[in-house]
């Protein structure tokens, strides 16, 4: 016991008054020794219980990694054991492509740039001159190479005439767009935008690179201005974007903390499988889904974590994602050593699995006495988990009691039960929201390799052109030509449907 400890003081201050109490209860008899001994070993024992219960609580938040629990693989640490361990099941295949796999080889193609002719001179048998024989026949290989790559320069004359009858000069027109004595045509904005936007280069290394690369030396400030250029002309294109991901049917939400400016704030996506919209906030809860603008329009199905937030959204229909429920789940297996927990993941992947199986065999749903039993194994399971961490006893103090990750994992599952089981009432609806958490893993390697956004346009630049491009990869579109019709001022508008 240190002299920090509170119990060190507490025992400081009573010592006097044990003293008294000691002599009182000797004067008085052996019962009541007794009496004061019990009392003083059930008031230790309250205490090592809460101390155990606390460093317990505090091994547990050791533990935590991206296996068990929500945190991102980075934070596990270098040589961090267990390494993060995929939930998925092995399927017993092969590594590599799977037979039907249609491949990628290099392939000769039918009308090359540039054709040469390599005759052989001489007969390699007898020596024989050979330049006069024709040939055969020809055997072909071809090589793929880039040609030297360095800046056109267009130069644009506007002929100044003078009218023989009146006298007056005219001057031709320059092309529309060309105001300036010299500057940088749309080709160049659009690989600039597509460096720092899609490739994620900060905007220092994308001028190394456009100098090194095709000659073309361009200040920082000249590339930030065709990104803020490219970011106007897309605002119709994202508010599309914004009113075809609020009109779906089924949507994904997700949000993770960015450093804009030095301070953390929260950038949000709001996507499905062939639209992404994102935006950047200060906050992450109710007032930044009001101020985003999706959830507060949408009607279909919102596929989230959880976030206590999402719930106060009641025109929507709910799915959780069973990927953090697995995460959860292996915590409390390995980390508390409850039982139950990988009785849960075996069933929440049998559904899944049995929902994969029926899709493929072009059913809309499982028969309902499938679904029937998998829900009574359901509750069975958490009827055991709640067994395990049952309420704590009344305290009488205000607010609600804590119950700990296993305890709150159960009362989430069992309140929660149609929002963790939707995809198998309902096959369009997915086991785990993986689409929002793909569309965020590019916003942490943007900060891994560009670090930071040092102010919040830079934020809202990346959010709409990222939004734009990564809907164009998802419908199979062109990221440089819809990135070229973007700074021309005619960015494409994605399907949405």
């Amino acid at each position: 016991m240190t002299s920090g400890s509170p119990f060190y003081h507490d025992a400081c201050m009573d010592a006097e008054g044990l003293r008294v109490k000691t002599l009182e209860a000797y004067r008085q008899g052996p019962d009541a020794i007794v009496a004061l001994v019990a009392g003083l070993v059930a008031e230790l024992a309250g205490r090592v219980t809460a101390l155990e219960a606390e460093n317990a609580s505090l091994r547990a938040r050791l533990n935590l990694t991206s296996r068990n629990s929500s945190k991102p693989p980075s934070s596990d640490g270098p040589g961090s054991k267990p390494q993060p361990k995929s939930q998925r099941t092995p399927s017993g295949r092969k590594s590599g492509g799977q037979p039907g796999h249609p491949g990628h080889t290099l392939r000769l193609v039918e009308d090359p740039d540039e054709v040469q002719v390599h005759a052989p001179a001489h007969c390699q048998g007898c020596g024989r001159s050979l330049a006069d024989v024709a040939a055969v026949r020809r055997e072909r290989r071809q090589v793929m190479d880039l040609p030297p790559v360095k800046v056109q320069v267009v130069e644009h004359q506007a002929e100044i005439k003078c009218c023989p009858g009146c006298g007056a000069e005219t001057t031709g027109a320059f092309p529309e767009g060309v105001t300036a004595p010299a500057q940088y045509g749309p080709g160049v904005a659009t690989v600039g935008v597509y460096l720092n936007q899609q490739q994620l280069l900060p905007l220092e290394r994308t001028c190394e690179t456009l100098a090194d690369l095709f000659g073309c030396p361009i200040a920082e400030g000249t590339l930030g201005s065709m990104v803020a250029g490219c970011h106007e002309r897309l605002s119709e294109t994202e508010a599309v974007i914004k009113r075809g991901v609020a009109g779906a049917d089924v949507a994904h939400f997700d949000e993770t903390g960015v450093n804009i400016g030095g301070k953390t704030r929260w950038l949000h996506v709001a996507s499905t499988p062939g639209l992404t919209f994102y935006a950047a906030h200060l906050k992450r809860g109710r007032e930044a889904f009001d101020a985003v603008g999706v959830l507060p329009a949408f009607l279909g199905r919102a596929v989230h974590d959880g976030l206590p937030s999402y719930w106060r959204y009641e025109q929507c229909g709910h799915a959780l994602c069973n990927a953090h429920h697995l995460r959860e789940l292996t915590f409390v297996e390995e980390e508390l050593g409850q039982p139950w927990a990988r009785d849960l993941k075996e069933l929440l992947l049998e559904m899944k699995d049995a929902v994969d199986w029926a899709r493929r065999q072009g059913m809309a749903a499982l028969p309902p006495k499938v679904r029937g039993a998998f829900a009574r194994r359901y509750d069975a399971v958490l009827e055991a988990g709640f067994r395990a961490n049952p309420p704590p006893e009344p305290t009488g103090k205000r607010g609600r009691t804590k119950r700990g990750k296993a305890g709150s994992l159960v009362d989430r599952l069992r309140k929660r039960k149609g929002a963790a089981l939707a995809f198998m009432e309902d096959f369009g609806v997915p086991f785990d929201n993986n689409q929002a958490e793909r569309d965020l893993r590019m916003v942490k390697v943007r900060q891994k390799v560009s670090g930071c956004f040092r102010t919040s346009a830079g934020a809202d630049h990346f959010c709409r052109i990222r939004g734009y491009i990564a809907t164009l990869r998802k419908q199979g579109m062109s990221v440089l030509s819809g990135i070229r019709s973007a700074v021309s001022g005619e960015p494409l508008l994605p399907a949405l449907s």
